[in-house]
């Protein structure tokens, strides 16, 4: 039976849909500025950027690209908007959240453990001192994956994916050896897998073996249909083994969370480890020197870590 797995860490929450002790979904929700997916607003249009079809408009804590402006607002006007699409990290800058004009209350986005709750599936809620049932899943594992791009998969025939995010598209690479159709079936399961495991969205593309017979394309075709969930639209395998993929991208992926910012990424993990550290906890921790800065520019981090684990941690650099 397939439950959700949450802890609520130190700078992040973190979560993973396991079935037969495998992740089938992570999850991660860095504490971070700016409102979340759902969240309703109090702003104001400062900018039409698109004449009668898109604006920017500023609210508490942020900036957001509005899209449909409502019929005849003009610039300066206040509203109330519903952000769509959060901030996406990319490299040297952000691109914008989106939002969409909205009536009612203001209210924040809903939490990761508010979303996974509210799939229906059963949620469990891990703690430090428990055995640690992320990990045995494969966490870190899932993790790496995320911050290197190798995924290597197994079956009647195995291979291996490198995956590249870049600000255009998503891209997976597909290495392998021959008999060729059967690597690409089973390189398109793990594809469409990684797609859901990673939280993938936006424009991805996949860059098969070049396979001869129309029944083998077809054939790659339909395993994407069938491991992907719905919505989503995708173009038929070519002739050269290209399959362009377009899902929803609400908020950034895995990948893109963790690559924003690598240190910071390695700081939560750190934390991660102390916490479940049997006691006695060690005082005295070595670092790198950007992983140091990063808990130096989060001191209540540190004073969590304090709380919950009741030693005062020191960060040297190694």
């Amino acid at each position: 039976m397939a439950e959700w797995l949450y802890e609520a860490g130190i700078g992040e929450a973190r979560a993973a849909l396991v079935e037969h002790g495998t992740i089938l979904e992570a999850r991660l929700a860095p504490d971070r500025p700016g409102p979340a997916l759902g969240a309703v607003l109090a702003a104001r249009l400062v900018e039409i950027t698109v004449k009668g079809r898109e604006g920017r408009v500023a609210f508490a804590g942020g900036e957001a690209l509005l899209s449909p402006l409502p019929p005849g607002i003009t610039q300066g006007a206040a509203l109330t908007v519903e952000l769509v699409r959060e901030a996406i990290p990319e490299p040297g800058r952000a691109k914008l959240p989106r939002c969409a004009p909205a009536e009612g209350p203001e209210r924040a986005g809903p939490t990761l453990l508010e979303r996974i709750t509210a799939t229906g599936v059963p949620v469990r809620i891990c703690h430090a001192h428990e055995p640690d049932h992320l990990e045995a899943a494969g966490w870190s594992e899932v993790l790496e994956e995320a911050l290197t791009g190798d995924i290597v998969f197994s079956g009647p025939v195995g291979g291996a994916l490198r995956m590249s995010p870049t600000p255009a598209m998503t891209l997976f690479d597909v290495d392998g050896y021959p008999p060729l159709d059967p690597l690409a079936l089973a390189a398109a399961r793990a594809v469409a897998a990684a797609i859901v495991r990673l939280d993938i969205g936006g424009s991805i593309g996949v860059d098969f073996p070049t396979l001869q017979g129309k029944a083998a394309r077809a054939a790659v075709d339909a395993a994407l249909d069938a491991g992907i969930p719905q919505p989503f639209e995708r173009t038929a395998m070519n002739g050269f083994g290209f399959v362009q993929i377009i899902r929803r991208r609400p908020r950034a992926s895995l990948p893109e969370l963790l690559r924003a910012d690598p240190a910071a990424a390695q700081a939560r993990a750190l934390l991660r480890r102390i916490e479940r550290t049997p006691p006695p906890v060690p005082a005295h921790n070595r670092v790198s020197v950007a992983v140091q800065k990063v808990l130096q520019a989060n001191p209540h981090w540190i004073a969590e870590l304090a709380r919950r684990t009741g030693v005062t941690p020191i960060f040297e650099v190694a």
